[in-house]
């Protein structure tokens, strides 16, 4: 499918899937929903020493390097280990042209937003002393076949329920669900009632919060 980068509201880019008419991020802002919904209401929100996160859907890498950010800036959290689940990498041309090097003062963030798409795919590789990033080139539905630790945190990045409602429904949540801890947190930009049913179904407490601009509510879910 053809992909095409687009400005977004605050200034940073995104990746935009024209036969879907959908973007990788809000048009409201790429940074602004990063930071709010995966950092404000994740990281922050699941804060302790050591933390195990999964994403799904690894895309521009645009998460990774908001939570490498807050670990750069927090002395609380002592270890990162990142498990990116992506099936269709972005070409080094969309990189550059992504520029999201510019989108960070630190030096070190500035390399890191070339670096973490030149890691080796389905291999550990520590990106920051004391961060470990592994991506993973594969769909979704292999994850049950995957062995890495109990996470901590879930950043659900899916593309929407509007073009891919497969992935918004209980096999694939059951299947994150399984890999989390008991008390782990999964955040996501949605706050769709279906997903908020499956999640309490599989036993999470489920609440709504404030969303990033342009939207009104998403979903944080513990684990119980």
């Amino acid at each position: 499918m053809k992909r095409n980068i687009k400005n977004t509201a605050d200034g940073s880019k995104t990746l935009f899937i024209e036969n879907w008419e959908e973007g990788y991020h809000s048009h409201h802002g790429a940074l602004q929903e990063a930071q709010h919904v995966f950092i404000d209401n994740g990281l922050m929100v699941a804060k302790q020493p050591h933390v195990n996160i999964l994403e799904l859907g690894f895309g521009t890498g645009l998460n990774v390097l908001v939570t490498a950010q807050e670990f750069l800036k927090t002395e609380d959290i002592q270890s990162i280990t990142y498990f990116g689940i992506e099936k269709y990498p972005v070409s080094k041309a969309e990189i550059v042209e992504l520029g999201y090097d510019t989108l960070f003062e630190m030096e070190t963030l500035k390399s890191l937003s070339y670096k973490i798409h030149e890691t080796q795919w389905e291999q550990s590789t520590e990106i920051l002393k004391g961060f470990n990033l592994t991506k993973l080139e594969l769909d979704f539905y292999k994850l049950p076949a995957i062995e890495m630790p109990k996470i901590d945190l879930v950043y659900f990045d899916c593309f929407g329920a509007r073009v891919q409602p497969d992935l918004w429904e209980s096999p694939l949540l059951s299947a994150v669900a399984d890999k989390m801890r008991s008390g782990g947190l999964f955040t996501t930009y949605s706050s769709k009632g279906s997903v908020r049913r499956i999640l309490k179904d599989l036993g999470f407490e489920v609440e709504k919060v404030p969303g990033p601009k342009g939207k009104r509510e998403m979903i944080n879910a513990i684990k119980k």
